[in-house]
């Protein structure tokens, strides 16, 4: 089962019917025991990087999360979701995220071509590293952002895009703990295979009762 993480902010329906389509059993749910049963879990994020965390908070979420990582669970943090897996963020300097990546996020400048901020709609994937979430997708491979703020290209980064000559994190993974800047949910096929590699990871308590 995979549990998607329900902060009571935005809509996430989209993610969840993508989730079934690659053929998941997945929960939209903020009940803790739900969360931490579950095989994989999905943080999924919507709006202000402060306004998220403190819904997480304000229903000991993140220490449920946090819980997740601990356990070996595999986690997938999905555009805000992903930026709230860093230390935290300049959109709000007073609120610390997790803490699982490291670095802090920033606004993107639109680089030396001056491009319009929020970045939204289609563009590639570079890939930096092997990695299972990425496992098979080319070169080329495009998916949809859109989004202010991103996390800096550092160890854990498994893709970075570019945008106006700027580079950003666009994908991360550090063992079982990934996450993706883009909308897996509204990026076509690449998007359904990025989701059908997470359905496929085994988490690191069922490997060792194994």
């Amino acid at each position: 089962m995979i549990a998607l993480v329900d902060y009571d902010l935005g809509n996430l329906r989209s993610v969840e019917k993508a989730l079934a389509t690659v053929g998941a059993d997945v929960r939209l749910t903020s009940d803790p025991d739900v969360i931490l049963a579950a095989d994989k879990v999905v943080l999924p994020g919507v709006g202000a990087f402060g306004d998220g965390m403190a819904n997480l908070r304000r229903r000991g979420l993140d220490e449920v999360v946090l819980e997740v990582v601990a356990r070996g669970t595999p986690l997938l943090g999905i555009c805000v979701g992903m930026q709230w897996l860093y230390e935290g963020s300049t959109e709000a300097p007073e609120c610390p995220g997790l803490g699982v990546i490291e670095g802090r996020c920033t606004r993107l400048t639109g680089g030396r071509d001056q491009l319009k901020v929020p970045h939204v709609g289609w563009n590639t994937l570079n890939l930096t590293k092997d990695s299972r979430l990425l496992e098979g997708l080319g070169g080329e491979s495009n998916v949809y952002f859109t989004h202010s703020f991103a996390g800096p290209v550092g160890n854990a980064t498994a893709a970075s895009t570019e945008y106006g000559g700027e580079q950003f994190a666009a994908a991360v993974e550090d063992g079982l703990i990934m996450g993706v800047q883009f909308h897996p949910e509204k990026s076509s096929e690449v998007g359904l295979a990025i989701l059908r590699n997470f359905l496929r990871l085994v988490s690191r308590t069922t490997q060792v009762a194994r």
